[in-house]
């Protein structure tokens, strides 16, 4: 696809963390950003959000929580069938089952979600058929 990869540390989650972040992907004239799904990050989504938008940066995240603090989309597992799974197999544990016996899973089901005022603030329009396929958008 012709895309270059280009990771770019933070190391906590302080504002002049972000800051530097984004100094480093202003310089370095990245068209994207994916966000990984992590505690430290996580807790500053919407300051990333606002950054990305200053930025005029459109942004992705792991799980829906990250479009609804603000980037633009994101796409991963669904967490909550992932914790109800969990607690399946907590159960059958407790009752007996050997956790060796549990056959090894991999997430079958994953969301995408749209977060349509962001758009509209980077100057993107959404394609129809994007929209379609969304499990999430947001107006």
């Amino acid at each position: 696809m012709g895309l270059t990869i280009v990771p770019v540390d933070v190391k906590g989650p302080g504002r002049d963390d972000l800051d530097r972040a984004f100094t480093t992907i202003e310089k370095g004239r990245l068209g994207g950003l994916l966000v990984v799904g992590d505690s430290t990050l996580g807790v500053q989504r919407n300051r990333i959000a606002e950054l990305a938008i200053v930025h005029r940066l459109p942004t992705s995240g792991s799980h829906r929580a990250w479009a609804e603090g603000g980037l633009l989309m994101s796409y991963g597992t669904d967490f909550v069938q992932l914790f109800r799974h969990g607690a399946v197999l907590a159960d059958k544990i407790l009752k007996g089952t050997r956790p060796a016996a549990l056959p090894v899973e991999q997430p079958t089901r994953f969301e995408l979600a749209l977060n349509l005022r962001t758009a509209k603030a980077l100057g993107l329009a959404i394609p129809p058929s994007l929209l379609l396929r969304a499990d999430t958008v947001l107006r």
